[in-house]
């Protein structure tokens, strides 16, 4: 039948490909809603489709806002089916759109809060540092697989964000066009502001920041490390988006596999462990779709990407 594909701003390319081309295989045809931010890879794209002898009317590209395009996509009787990657509010719409049409099929992926937890037998801290702070910064922690929330040992907590600040020297924040620079510009305005509101909740919460804090001119902030987060705060519980690590710590095993399962979210997470045992049981226990051990990743092609609640 047909498609609705609602991409997200973050990886435009990668999320159309990933929904085109099994829909196109399996001889659907497809409408595409790519995100207002970035509509220029997918309208390219559909160039190059026509280029490529795709019949008219079985690649679409329809731009314009969720209240214009992907409301109406949700809601018509003709299109079969929607997948849907972006941010849990609008998934939830889409399920509610599913329901007031012909109960189509709807496919979700809705982000993450994902935790690294650290245990105290992990072996290398090194590597770990080095992970975690890839893990929550790269694309400018604006991934829903983004390691967002450090779980980590309380024994080693200090040793390790000395480590952390070490590699977040070559973490530089500017102008993406220069090759010394890691860390780029936010998407828009308005995730800018979002993501920094997070920083006025590390005052009114008397955090500590470990490391960063500050936003620059435009939309740019720096990769932030805030220590002492608490369960019941807004930047252990809510996606972020943004470069901006929390860091909470445990004692024993049971709470640190507590505090990972803590969220509403059960996208990836990563275990550091030098104990095997260790790394089945949190892998096991952790509800996530992807767990890492020793590293930060996403999967590969045999790995279904995807999780829990």
């Amino acid at each position: 039948g047909v498609v609705g594909c609602v991409l997200p701003w973050n990886f435009p390319l990668l999320m159309l490909a990933w929904k085109i081309a099994p829909a196109l295989a399996a001889g659907c045809s497809v409408i595409v809603k790519p995100a207002q931010e970035t509509t220029l890879t997918t309208l390219r794209v559909a160039e190059l489709a026509v280029e490529a002898g795709i019949p008219a009317g079985v690649f679409n590209v329809v731009t314009g806002s969720g209240r214009d395009v992907g409301e109406p996509l949700g809601l018509h009787m003709d299109v079969d089916m929607v997948a849907f990657t972006g941010s849990t509010p609008t998934g939830r719409r889409f399920l509610r759109y599913s329901a007031d049409s012909n109960l189509k099929k709807v496919v979700l992926e809705c982000g993450g809060k994902n935790p690294a937890v650290v245990l105290d037998d992990a072996e290398d801290l090194d590597l770990v540092a080095e992970q975690v702070v890839n893990g929550a910064f790269w694309n400018m922690g604006e991934n829903c697989s983004a390691s967002s929330r450090l779980i980590v040992h309380a024994s080693i907590k200090d040793e390790l964000l000395k480590r952390i600040g070490a590699y977040l020297r070559d973490w530089k924040t500017g102008d993406p066009l220069d090759p010394e620079n890691r860390i780029g510009a936010l998407v828009s305005k308005s995730h800018f502001e979002k993501v920094s509101s997070f920083l006025d909740d590390v005052k009114s919460e008397k955090l500590s920041l470990a490391f960063g804090g500050e936003t620059m001119s435009g939309v740019f902030i720096e990769p932030t490390v805030v220590d002492g987060v608490t369960p019941s705060s807004r930047l252990f519980q809510e996606e972020i988006f943004g470069p901006i690590l929390s860091v909470t710590t445990f004692e024993t095993l049971p709470e640190a596999i507590t505090l990972a399962n803590d969220t509403n979210y059960g996208l990836t997470a990563s275990v550091y462990t030098g104990s095997l045992r260790n790394a089945i049981r949190v892998s096991r226990d952790i509800r996530a779709g992807l767990v890492t051990v020793n590293c930060f990743g996403e999967g590969d092609a045999t790995t279904p990407f995807g999780g829990y609640k």
